[in-house]
């Protein structure tokens, strides 16, 4: 029985020469140019996300440099000797090894040992290192010399997704081409290609879906495309976006879209419902809040060009209904709703369960749709009979909604209070009291006023153990640690609020924070004793008392007499 063999796509279709590749027109352009005139650099670097070519550039560029026919005339099927070998592998004289793999300095001592010998048949001895920022600083550095001035029949190129990781003076010493992510008509083009060789039957809308997916990987895009003639062959039928979004675990838009017009009827129970019926195909809370955004960014194209700028996202049903979406939603709405959705996928981490933040999310987003506009504000605000104080409202203190989105724990009568106040002449820096209320402003202020309250336990849990990581009125996020107080978020959030007759939110993060307020004072007072050790009088001081060892420095104020 014969045996069948068959290749994933992604292998099947690989480019074998550059006119193969596709969305790097200028690259190749630029790399076929060099061959030609004999201006090859020491080494290539190919960088960019997976899926681009990264690779498959460095193989074609070994084959350029080695085919027997010359960079004009590549093999592409009848392959010469140097071309099958490299596409297969097994070239005497092409290395081709994973950073991932062969990281040590004795990995890369083997590489420059070997390349001390001439190339057996081909023109070009060429070492291909695949996730080359895998490599050690030491292998790096015993690369050096070789990269700077190898000898005239080798050639190094590399490929990495992380370049930020490879050192500055590698990078230096090589030709570098980032490859960008091929755009969309050109992906839906080339699977479009792939489905007629393979006899498949895909709708236009499915391959649409497979390439938003890809986010301009072709490899993700073929392997996506793998799983669709899979499915598309056992089922016997053309395969639509309907079955390409249970395959992949997306939702359809129109769902999403459904959802907008339920947050501005202010259902909650039928928001609810929806949302845990996308949920239940499978789709992750993050790719929800995502595609969230998308429709979001929909909406705002619709509002400022009258159309949509994306020309396959959306179909025609979908585009007619965020059309009528945007024109029911005013500018600042459509921000509130975009930096709101911004936070809760920052906040998705802080929670076990990110479902329970994502209805949360939805059925704030039914009230803050109802938030006051500034000249609601105004006008419901009730003034004093004194026409003089009419005159002294602090218009300035009034938040417009875009940024009450910062705080979202602010009440509308908070906001009429703030509204009343009187113009300051100057910004007091300390805490102040204000008709009993303090304010405060700064982490400084916060500790102070501890102090000033004796609330020393307070005081001593802030300074020693709390390292901030963000602070701001109303909202405290600190890095998590064991050494608090089981009660100190407790009683700060309590003091808090008696303090500015204001509700904080403090939050434990999972973000590195500041230094603590005593280590910060102790790397102060090392910096001040290492200073004055190095000091003449010091050094005076050692000469006639040898046991002396200075252990404290206190700074008094000067005596007026």
């Amino acid at each position: 029985m014969s045996e069948i063999k068959s290749k994933v796509l992604a292998l099947k279709y690989r480019p074998q020469i550059f006119e193969d590749l596709i969305g790097q027109d200028i690259m190749v352009k630029t790399i076929s140019n060099s061959i030609k005139i004999k201006k090859i650099p020491n080494a290539y670097l190919f960088t960019g996300i997976r899926g681009v070519g990264k690779t498959t550039t460095a193989r074609i560029v070994a084959k350029a440099l080695n085919c027997k026919n010359g960079i004009d005339n590549l093999c592409k099927e009848n392959q010469c000797e140097h071309c099958e070998a490299i596409a297969n592998g097994n070239h005497l004289d092409i290395l081709e090894m994973d950073g991932a793999d062969k990281t040590g300095i004795d990995d890369v001592r083997d590489l420059i040992e070997f390349s001390k010998y001439s190339p057996s048949t081909a023109n070009y001895k060429i070492f291909i290192v695949d996730e080359v920022h895998m490599l050690s600083k030491q292998a790096f550095n015993a690369l050096l010399k070789t990269l700077e001035e190898p000898p005239d029949y080798l050639k190094f190129i590399f490929a990495t997704t992380e370049v930020r990781k490879i050192p500055v003076t590698v990078i230096s010493r090589c030709q570098r081409f980032d490859l960008s992510r091929v755009k969309s008509e050109l992906l839906l083009v080339f699977l479009k290609n792939i489905v007629s060789k393979e006899k498949g039957k895909i709708s236009e809308e499915a391959l649409k879906l497979i390439v938003k997916i890809s986010e301009g990987s072709v490899r993700d895009s073929l392997s996506l495309l793998d799983r669709a003639l899979i499915t598309q062959t056992l089922e016997k039928k053309e395969l639509d976006l309907k079955m390409a979004q249970k395959i992949f675990g997306y939702f359809d838009k129109s769902q999403l879209i459904e959802l907008f017009d339920l947050i501005f009827i202010g259902k909650e129970k039928e928001i609810i419902e929806k949302y845990r019926k996308i949920s239940d195909q499978g789709v992750d809370p993050k790719i929800f809040l995502n595609d969230f955004l998308e429709v979001l960014y929909f909406i705002k194209n619709f509002k400022i060009f009258g159309k949509n700028e994306i020309n396959f996202s959306l179909n025609d049903e979908e585009s007619k209904n965020l059309e009528k979406i945007s024109s029911s939603i005013d500018n600042e709405t459509l921000i509130m709703f975009w930096q709101f959705t911004l936070k809760s996928i920052e906040e998705l981490n802080m929670v076990s369960n990110q479902d329970l933040l994502v209805e949360m999310f939805l059925v704030r987003l039914t009230h803050l749709k109802d938030s006051p506009k500034l000249e609601e504000l105004l006008n419901n605000i009730e003034l004093s009979n004194d026409s003089n104080y009419k005159n002294d409202i602090k218009v300035n203190n009034l938040k417009s909604p875009i940024e009450e989105t910062k705080n979202l724990i602010k009440s509308l009568d908070q906001i009429k209070n703030i509204s009343q106040e009187k113009k300051e002449e100057k910004i007091n820096p300390e805490p102040i009291m204000n008709n009993n209320i303090l304010e405060i402003k700064k982490f400084e202020d916060l500790i102070s006023i501890c102090s000033n309250e004796k609330e020393i336990k307070l005081k001593y849990d802030l300074e020693k153990n709390v390292k901030l990581v963000k602070f701001e009125f109303g909202l405290i996020e600190i890095e998590s640690s064991n050494n608090f107080d089981k009660d100190f978020i407790k009683n700060l959030s309590q003091k808090l609020f008696e303090w500015t007759n204001q509700r904080w939110i403090i939050t434990l993060s999972k973000l590195k924070g500041r230094p603590t307020k005593n280590q910060i004072k102790e790397n102060e007072n090392k910096e001040l004793l290492d200073k004055v050790k190095l000091s003449d009088d010091y050094k005076k001081i050692l000469k006639n008392f040898k046991d002396a060892n200075l252990i404290n420095i206190e700074e008094k104020e000067p005596i007026n007499d």
